[in-house]
């Protein structure tokens, strides 16, 4: 059966079809890790990029599995869209945009914690996209390997993905040095995909589209999560600042 499936072309196809779609989809990864990495120390930075990015794909195809089933839970996205607003407040609330006084994670295992429940969170739309493209891939293979290619395919794409974030990530993560101002966008970043996640839980989708549908086509949502994200942060980081400083008086 394994020769079958790597002679068939449709299975090369499905594969490159779904290595684009997790380059595509992995920029936002690649910000979180670069912003919880930040302050680390140089080794720990690539111990934490590793196993933060090795567990985080992991947790996408545990999720790619169950996906369709999660995101149809009550209360899911809104849920998770609060808890990427308090990761990115987290991340960007100690300091400002000099980049002195930015707060990172000091610590390994909590920049890895950061990356997890961030990706966690994310991975909810992400995966549906990813599911689909391997679906479409397998459907185009003849039996009776189609259903073993599409697994295969899934599990194949995502673990190459790995790479591609760390490698993303570490760029992210040069880029913020020599550019501090990436690290609020990238806290905005997280805001606005907190926004766009919560007004299509199943909760409130049916009222959105009815009577609000604004708040998705216009994006409106997602700009108050990143403004919010933004100023809470800063808010944060001023108090932080000027707390320090009159500790040193």
């Amino acid at each position: 059966m394994l020769m079958q499936m790597l002679s068939a072309h449709e299975f090369w196809v499905g594969l490159l079809a779904i290595l684009w779609a997790n380059l595509i989809l992995s920029g936002d990864n690649a910000v979180v890790i670069a912003l919880a990495c930040r302050s680390l120390e140089p080794r720990q930075q690539k111990q934490a990029i590793f196993w933060g990015s090795g567990a985080a794909i992991f947790l996408r195809v545990v999720l790619t599995i169950f996906a369709v089933a999660l995101l149809q839970l009550p209360w899911l996205k809104i849920v998770g869209g609060l808890a990427l607003l308090w990761v990115g407040v987290q991340l960007l609330g100690g300091g400002d945009d000099d980049g002195d006084n930015i707060q990172g994670h000091s610590h390994m295992m909590t920049a890895i914690r950061t990356i997890l429940i961030a990706d966690l969170v994310m991975s909810l739309d992400n995966v549906i996209a990813v599911a689909g493209v391997a679906e479409a891939a397998a459907g185009s293979i003849a039996e009776p390997i189609r259903e073993a290619s599409k697994y295969v395919l899934l599990v194949l794409g995502l673990g190459i993905s790995i790479p591609i974030v760390i490698f993303g990530s570490t760029l992210v993560m040069k880029a913020m040095e020599r550019f501090p101002i990436i690290i609020t966008l990238g806290a905005a970043l997280l805001g606005f995909i907190a926004g766009e996640m919560a007004v299509t839980d199943p909760v409130i989708r049916d009222w959105v589209d009815s009577t609000a549908p604004w708040l998705g086509t216009l994006h409106v949502a997602g700009l108050v999560g990143a403004a919010l994200v933004v100023v809470v942060g800063r808010h944060l980081a001023g108090r932080s600042e000027g707390a320090s400083g009159a500790s040193q008086a």
